[in-house]
């Protein structure tokens, strides 16, 4: 009875632990990469700031704030040489060596900057200074170049003054490209700046985190299983043994009650064909329709232990509803006759896959209950339906209805709604728990709604069989 609760238990021990690694191991993913972006962007637009003073252009307001934040991140790697090279943008000398008025600094000239930054972050860094029609003015990189000048950058930087876009190179590899519009009137100064960098190797790094947070997650999820099914087999353990304990009292209490009770309806039979006199007939007739109750009483616990154990036995064949409905109804009939209810057929269709007994005692629990609450000039309905694959049967009646704060509790064990009408006979409140497991048990499913004054409909559907 349990083992799908265990397995329920260990499914959500599960998925609370895959959980926990998934969240753990996104936000470690997210954080490296956000990590990397930051980093690279900080990086271009350091790198920009130092490209627009190296062509004595002013700093935007943006490239400034960068440049700032750049250096405050990074003071351990500061030095402060004489004599610094720079990138030469374009060199124009005299045949004596010296720049011409108006060229820009040479290679041997005293840098302009305080301090430098030797970091790997900005030596995967690349250079392109551009003309106004985007062409390729030179190369100031140490290396060829990546790729060539990127036309769309180019054109939104003319636009808004600067851009950012990572773009795809023909081999896949990723690039992060910042451009900037220098707005220089100077025609030796370029008229635009991109600065890129590779992602190759991040992409790498990222790849093979991702790689390792997936097997290392694999892994997890199988110790994680087997720890959640060990972990609900100790929760489950005591409760399993007292269930298993629980119904093996009611069904050998059962099987031992049996014979008794045998005994003394046997022993109740004989004494009134005996011609007792009326008192002694009163006596024995109560005797007698106690062991009745408490046969009954004791079919049903043996049932409901067989079902909840799962060893019921059940013969599935096929069965045509329309004809189940009329034997029941031809059954019942003489007992709603003697009562003064009318029990009818409406439509009748559909064959579904079953036991023909269990079916036909769910109908007649049904059938007993609509029996027992239906005043007398009542009507009980019995029909079954086709909806899709579905069939449905249905079983209604105009009595006295029931509560709506009894509906929750109408399928549990013992429990008795508190209706009018109840008089006629005993009931254990088994009945409708009974007649839902049976059905369950067949693949199907009950649903009932009721009304105060206006009577109960109960249906039962159930897969059908063509």
């Amino acid at each position: 009875m349990l083992k799908r609760l265990r397995w329920q238990l260990s499914l959500l021990y599960l998925l609370a632990a895959i959980g926990l690694v998934v969240l753990i191991g996104s936000g470690s993913y997210s954080l490296i990469l956000h990590y990397f972006q930051n980093t690279n962007d900080l990086a271009m637009q350091y790198k920009m700031a130092t490209e627009f003073e190296q062509l004595s252009l002013p700093l935007t307001l943006q490239l400034a704030s960068a440049r700032e934040t750049w250096i405050q991140n990074n003071a351990q790697l500061v030095v402060s040489p004489k004599n610094t090279p720079t990138s030469p943008v374009s060199v124009s000398e005299s045949d004596d060596g010296e720049g011409e008025e108006g060229g820009f600094h040479n290679e041997t000239e005293e840098n302009p900057y305080e301090e430098v930054y030797y970091d790997a972050r900005l030596s995967a860094l690349f250079v392109l200074p551009l003309g106004a029609t985007g062409d390729l003015l030179y190369n100031p990189n140490p290396a060829p170049l990546p790729m060539s000048p990127n036309d769309d950058a180019r054109i939104s930087a003319l636009r808004n003054g600067y851009d950012w876009r990572t773009v795809s190179l023909a081999d896949g590899t990723r690039v992060r490209l910042l451009t900037y519009f220098t707005n220089s009137s100077n025609p030796q100064i370029p008229a635009y700046l991109q600065i890129g960098r590779l992602l190759s190797d991040q992409d790498r790094v990222l790849s093979q985190f991702l790689t390792g947070l997936i097997l290392l997650g694999g892994i997890s999820v199988i110790l994680l299983g087997a720890g959640s099914w060990w972990m609900s087999g100790r929760s489950l353990g005591p409760a399993q043994r007292a269930w298993d304990q629980q119904q093996a009292f009611i069904s050998n209490a059962s099987h031992e009650l049996r014979t008794p009770l045998t005994l003394i309806k046997a022993t109740a039979e004989f004494g009134l064909r005996s011609h007792p006199d009326d008192t002694q007939r009163d006596l024995l007739q109560d005797v007698l329709n106690e062991s009745d109750y408490m046969s009954k009483l004791v079919d049903d616990l043996l049932l409901l232990s067989r079902l909840d154990t799962h060893r019921l036995k059940l013969n599935r064949e096929l069965i045509d509803i329309p004809n189940l409905l009329k034997e029941t109804q031809h059954q019942i009939e003489k007992i709603a006759g003697d009562k003064d209810v009318n029990l009818i057929l409406g439509e009748l269709q559909g064959t579904v896959w079953g036991d023909p007994t269990r079916m036909r005692q769910v109908l007649l629990i049904l059938l007993d209950n609509a029996l027992r609450y239906t005043p007398s000039g009542g009507v009980i309905k019995m029909e079954a339906n086709k909806k899709g694959k579905i069939v449905q049967v249905i079983v209604a009646d105009n009595g006295s209805g029931i509560a709506s704060q009894h509906l929750p509790h109408l399928f549990e064990r013992f429990y008795q709604a508190d209706r009018s009408g109840g008089e006629d006979g005993r009931s254990n409140g088994l009945g409708l728990s009974i007649a839902k497991a049976l059905i369950e048990a067949q693949g199907g499913s009950i649903h009932l709604d009721s009304q105060p004054g206006e009577g109960t409909h109960v249906t039962l559907s159930l897969q059908g069989a063509g």
